[in-house]
């Protein structure tokens, strides 16, 4: 609620600055922006009543009459030279090349033009049922903005502004609003915020600020971005409910290889609800706590306290119609175990799209992601300190070192059959090594609790059939089942399965890009 409040508030002295300028150099600059645009749809509504006519005649005319006499012909270099109406109408309705895109907001501040070029406003809500009841759901779907209670979802509500900040920076800020479906809490994020480099040398490109941890596919796109209404399992398991994100840098370098092969090295913080896999927080462990074991705060002391990433990405035209992009991802940093505690994740994903080159606004398509990725969770041994908080004695070890696995995929195939719709399947699974414990910090005893009988780590797969319709480019309705089970009966689940159903509605306002396949 504090971010929110502080960027309306930044939002509110920026338009007081703008509205300080004269009214009357406003009023001028509307109206002469406003009668170009008149001017451009009078010549493109001109332009498209030529190109009608030019169809029609030929559909018209007899095959015997398209070649004229040859002493009325025109000279072959001035018919050449003459353009068609199919290029006048790419002139008029296409931007030139090198033309920058047109701004929504452009303001001069000393000797920098600031540029807003996007604001969007994204929401995605959900309805649906389920077998079972909902705080169980809530676990069944382990991402925070996946539809999981009974009823209604508000999943997501995005703020996004796109700009230009200088000759030398673009930036970046998203906002989400959501609504807790369990205790119906408002809730305001800021999602991410973050500003990129325009002119490096040497193919180099930097990212810094507050933002999505590159690893994979999933991970690194907001939840209006993914083609099912739900976040896959593997992911909400490694990355916790809201995806891997924080503050940090990224540079990428464009490497000179024959095809198009980029180079990401990042590091972030380690700490925070977003982090779960690595120093996380008391308050995420109390629900969601790693093989059971228990939180140990820990300080940035040196660099080995953050977060380090990983990633070559590469991408490949297989043909006219096909290509390929595959990655290989890593990351590697402290947890919330002990002094000693690390995390190593590591995956690889792959992406097929294959789309005709003769296809309409681009339908039909078939598109195939799949990811698989693993982590090395080396819990440092806990020692029970007692109330003098200084014991460690052997007497006094509570928990040992132990490295928790836990791995799975997801691979999902998307067909597009006809205009506006399409239909798919994905398949989950998720597993993993060494079982989890329960640990009574009262009377100072750890119970052993079998891996599969832990909901966050058991062996489970979902299988999620879908249906997609796009009534325009900024909308989109999606209707999903998902079919889960487990591995071995999880108490409260009321059995080894269950059955949900969900219809998602989407709908987009402002210069966000629609939808790509």
């Amino acid at each position: 609620m504090k971010i929110f409040i502080m960027v309306s508030l930044l939002m509110f002295l920026l338009y007081q600055n703008v509205s300080g300028q004269n009214l009357e150099e406003r009023i001028k600059v509307l109206e002469e922006a406003l009668r170009k645009q008149e001017q451009t749809i009078r010549e493109q509504q001109k332009l498209i009543e030529e190109l009608i006519a030019d169809m029609e005649r030929q559909k018209t005319t007899k095959p015997q009459e398209v070649a004229r006499p040859k002493e009325t012909a025109p000279p072959a270099e001035a018919e050449s030279m003459k353009p068609s109406t199919l290029e006048r109408v790419k002139e008029v309705l296409l931007p030139k090349e090198g033309e920058p895109k047109k701004d929504i907001l452009s303001y001069q501040v000393g000797g920098t033009t600031l540029r807003l070029i996007d604001i969007s406003f994204d929401v995605l809500v959900a309805t649906g049922a389920s077998t079972v009841r909902d705080e169980p759901l809530g676990i069944l779907q382990g991402g925070g903005h996946d539809p999981r209670k009974r009823g209604f979802t508000v999943q997501n509500v995005e703020l996004s502004f796109i700009g230009a900040v200088d000759p030398y920076l673009n930036a970046e800020a998203h906002l989400i609003y959501f609504l807790d479906p369990i205790s119906g809490e408002s809730k305001f994020e800021l999602e991410e915020a973050f500003f990129t480099t325009r002119k490096l040398p040497f193919g180099l490109l930097l990212k810094g600020g507050h933002f999505l941890t590159e690893f994979g596919i999933i991970n690194s796109q907001h939840p209006h971005q993914w083609q099912w209404q739900d976040a896959p399992l593997i992911n909400t398991r490694l990355f916790g409910p809201d995806g891997m994100r924080g503050p940090g840098a990224r540079l990428a370098w464009l490497t000179p290889l024959p095809w198009f092969s980029e180079v990401y090295l990042g590091v972030q913080n380690a700490n925070g609800e977003t982090m779960a896999s690595f120093l996380a927080n008391d308050e995420f462990f109390e629900e969601r706590p790693i093989g059971g074991r228990p939180f140990v705060d820990r300080d940035v002391r040196n660099l080995k306290d953050l977060v380090y990433l990983g990633r070559w990405s590469n991408f490949w035209n297989l043909t006219d119609e096909l290509t390929m992009k595959m990655g290989l991802s890593g990351l590697y940093g402290p947890n919330a175990t002990g002094p000693k505690g690390q995390t190593l994740i590591y995956g690889a994903d792959l992406k097929l799209k294959w789309r005709p080159t003769h296809h309409f606004r681009g339908w039909p398509f078939l598109l195939f992601e799949s990811e698989i990725m693993k982590r090395d969770y080396r819990a440092d041994r806990f020692f029970d300190l007692g109330p003098d908080g200084i014991s460690e004695t052997p007497d006094d070890i509570l928990l040992p070192k132990q490295t928790l696995k836990d791995w799975g995929f997801y691979a999902q195939l998307l067909w597009g059959f006809r205009p506006r719709w399409a239909t798919g399947v994905r398949f989950e699974y998720a597993s993993g090594s060494k079982d989890s414990v329960d640990v009574d910090f009262l009377s100072g005893t750890v119970d052993i609790l079998r891996r599969n009988q832990d909901p966050l780590r058991n062996n489970r797969y979902r299988i999620s059939p879908l249906l997609a319709w796009h009534p325009t480019e900024f909308s989109r309705f999606r209707l999903q089942y998902n079919y889960d089970r487990f591995s071995k009966r999880i108490q409260d689940f009321g059995g080894r399965d269950a059955h949900s159903v969900w219809l998602g509605v989407e709908f987009m306002l402002g210069a966000h890009a629609a939808h790509k396949y």
